[in-house]
């Protein structure tokens, strides 16, 4: 497995890792099948998440590859609850929603108090992260997306927006260019995917009148 963590190529001085580039692009297609509210996504996110640990922890971003684990264990949660079925939308798929206001604010304060938790937790014990602050943002903020996509939530996408404006400075730091680059492209995936989820939305919400087709 070592040629996972060996250099693909390079790109205007960037060094490309294997691991880095197959589990983003895996990543990215599972974001893909996320908008498409396909539960092929969530094994698909496992697989980039098992990559991707494997990748970090080679480069002893303890942080990063923890995170990669969390990734791994909420796609399973996703993978149970979309196939639960409870809430289909007419066309077979999961249906999509906004939150209430009381499910924001629990979002909102756990995301809060988990970055708060881990950063304590990486200033503990240094070896974790030589970034305590944006690692444990992104590592909190990733798990908070994922909980709120496996609940068919909108506020996923915002959330991934906000993982995104401190991933992509981040992997370019740690040396990891291809997931800075695809960060980029999942910037404009999560508006389109955003702009779909709330469309979708509006149409499952709308009432079926009595005597039509659904």
């Amino acid at each position: 497995m070592n040629w996972l963590n060996s250099e693909a190529f390079t790109v205007l001085g960037q060094h490309i890792r294997w691991a880095d580039m197959i589990g983003n692009v895996i990543g990215l297609t599972a974001l893909v099948f996320g908008w498409r509210r396909s539960i092929w996504s969530w094994p698909i996110q496992f697989l980039s998440g098992l990559i991707l640990f494997a990748a970090f922890a080679a480069a002893h971003l303890s942080g990063s590859a923890g995170k990669q684990v969390v990734v791994m264990v909420v796609a399973v949660y996703g993978w149970w609850q979309w196939n639960r079925g409870r809430s289909r939308a007419e066309d077979g798929h999961i249906a999509v929603r906004f939150a209430t206001w009381r499910e924001r604010a629990a979002l909102l304060g756990a995301a809060a108090v988990g970055t708060v938790a881990v950063s304590g937790l990486f200033h503990a014990y240094p070896s974790l992260s030589w970034d305590p602050w944006p690692d444990a943002y992104i590592f909190v903020g990733t798990v908070v997306a994922m909980y709120a996509q496996a609940c068919g939530m909108v506020e996923f996408w915002f959330a991934w927006l906000l993982v995104d404006a401190v991933g992509v400075p981040l992997n370019f730091a740690n040396g990891f260019a291809f997931s800075g680059f695809v960060y980029v492209i999942y910037g404009a995936l999560v508006l389109w995917g955003m702009r779909d989820w709330w469309l979708r939305t509006r149409k499952d919400a709308r009432p079926v009148l009595e005597g039509a087709p659904a």
